[in-house]
């Protein structure tokens, strides 16, 4: 794989911004809500990171990040949608768990797949994309979305969000 641009380091650097601050935002408030600034700053630096991803082409192509990029756009849009309470009700609250925690999703699929046919740099852990390491991050990743799915729905329940 070619170096990384500066381009790409800033495309990078936002996603662990937003990596970080949606961390945080999960562990101290249980759920994501716009009205927190970690969640601002996890929601505004995913949309600068799904931005930057489809400003990224290699040899013209549109591939599975990209496709990723546009799907977390358009999660952040829902989940915004859900907490203005606009369609749904009741259910708003349990939309919104689905869609704000689909982006660390949408984040660690790339960066993992990413990071593994990069580094080390000589010698990279993961030669291709069907890799069974790589294969089984995004199984562990998709259990941990959906377990951190059901916990913010028992959350939002229990502390009658709804």
């Amino acid at each position: 794989m070619p170096e990384m641009s500066p381009f790409g380091w800033f495309h990078t650097i936002m996603g662990i911004a937003a990596l970080l601050s949606g961390a945080y935002s999960i562990i101290k408030y249980k759920i994501l809500e716009s009205k927190n600034n970690s969640a601002k700053i996890f929601l505004l630096t995913t949309v600068i990171t799904s931005v930057s991803a489809l400003m990224i082409y290699k040899q013209g192509s549109f591939g599975v990040a990209h496709m990723l990029a546009v799907v977390a756009l358009v999660a952040v849009a829902g989940g915004m949608m859900m907490e203005k309470r606009l369609i749904f009700g009741w259910l708003c609250p349990y939309f919104q768990a689905i869609s704000y925690s689909a982006l660390f999703l949408f984040h660690m699929i790339p960066a993992i797949t990413d990071g593994l046919r990069r580094l080390p740099v000589n010698d990279p852990i993961a030669k291709s994309f069907e890799d069974p390491l790589i294969l089984g991050f995004y199984v562990a990743f998709l259990a941990a979305y959906i377990i951190g799915v059901f916990a913010q729905m028992v959350w939002i329940k229990k502390n009658k969000i709804v």
